[in-house]
């Protein structure tokens, strides 16, 4: 289910090269009928006109209450202020304005060798691949047109965004934009590519890892390793699992190394309508860098769960198949934020 701005915007981008992003928060404008897209193609034609833009030229993202209407007449009014004092120094300001749950802005930056990759976005609850409640919006120097960003763009976000998981809910409202005017000058070559393609990585990561920490409630994050599995795809699938167990997730916030909860995880991750590939009795399990299980054999050992996080280290022994994700734990506060949302 994709909300009113998603479809506008996907739309957009079929049309023209996008040259302004509006960002409200408050309203996610999902699961509003025709009226909500009338509200958010509104919204890029009043952005458009103060702009001195084409139409198509606007994206729309929305993030807040689903089902919750666009507030046009305050929306728009704010639309024409934010036009009004836009300033290369406003980066700070946006991503403190889009924020809902989160505690605070998130941004990141990264140096190319003659050019430069920043970004911000918000999310902290409803994060699950794919995307999640989340907004980011990255933007670059470098000289790149719709296609290339597109590639460049899936590639990074494949193992960031869609490799995060705060509560496993997917929202309606997921989008990462990545703009690049080519004001750098940089002349592109396979070397500078690659640098950006670095750089493009490193911003999105760093944006996932701050969206992570500052999940709905979070105390504690984990970073999950699965190698060894039957193939990629498959180290995904039980990563994924892993982050999203409730019962792990669980004991990281009591800071309780129930590794049995990991294994159990592992061995139940569904995959191509059955189950991953998993031989109990030939893997090897790190917590928080204590071996748990040698091959399959448990160590006497008691890990200790301190700090802001931990690694989980998962070897399957069985094929060259590896994966990474980020999670984490689900606390009180988790529940008592998302029970009171609305209040």
């Amino acid at each position: 289910m994709q909300a009113a701005p998603v479809v506008i915007s996907k739309e957009h981008l079929e049309l023209a090269e996008p040259q302004a992003v509006v960002i409200n928060s408050g309203s996610a404008n999902a699961a509003t009928g025709l009226r909500g897209e009338l509200d958010a193609r509104a919204t890029a034609a009043e952005a458009a006109r103060v702009l001195d833009l084409a139409v198509e030229e606007i994206l729309v993202l929305s993030t807040g209450v689903i089902g919750k209407r666009l507030a046009l007449d305050k929306l728009l009014p704010a639309l024409r202020t934010a036009a009004g004092s836009l300033s290369e120094t406003g980066g700070a300001d946006a991503a403190e304005a889009i924020l809902t749950t989160d505690t605070h802005a998130k941004q990141a930056v990264a140096d190319g060798p003659s050019f430069t990759v920043g970004g911000m976005a918000k999310g902290s609850g409803m994060i699950h691949p794919n995307l999640a409640t989340m907004l980011a919006v990255v933007t670059t120097d470098y000289p790149l047109g719709p296609h290339e960003a597109q590639e460049f763009l899936r590639a990074a976000v494949e193992e960031s965004f869609n490799a995060i998981s705060v509560d496993g809910e997917c929202s309606t409202n997921d989008t990462v934009v990545l703009l690049a005017n080519g004001a750098s000058g940089t002349t592109r070559s396979v070397k500078s590519d690659s640098a950006f393609d670095d750089c493009l990585r490193a911003v999105c990561a760093d944006l996932a890892g701050q969206i992570v920490a500052d999940g709905e409630g979070a105390t504690f994050t984990a970073e999950i390793s699965v190698s060894g599995a039957a193939s990629d795809p498959e180290a995904r699938a039980i990563a994924r699992r892993i982050a999203t167990s409730p019962l792990v997730k669980t004991a990281l916030f009591g800071r309780d190394a129930n590794w049995g909860r990991v294994l159990a995880a592992a061995g139940s991750a569904p995959y191509n309508g059955g189950y991953a590939q998993l031989d109990p009795g030939s893997v090897t399990l790190d917590l928080a860098g204590v071996r748990v299980v040698d091959g399959g054999a448990p160590q006497d050992v008691e890990p200790e769960l301190v700090g802001a996080g931990c690694t989980i280290v998962l070897d399957l022994a069985i094929g060259d198949g590896s994966a990474s994700y980020l999670t984490s734990d689900l606390s009180y506060d988790y529940v008592r934020i998302n029970a009171e949302y609305r209040s």
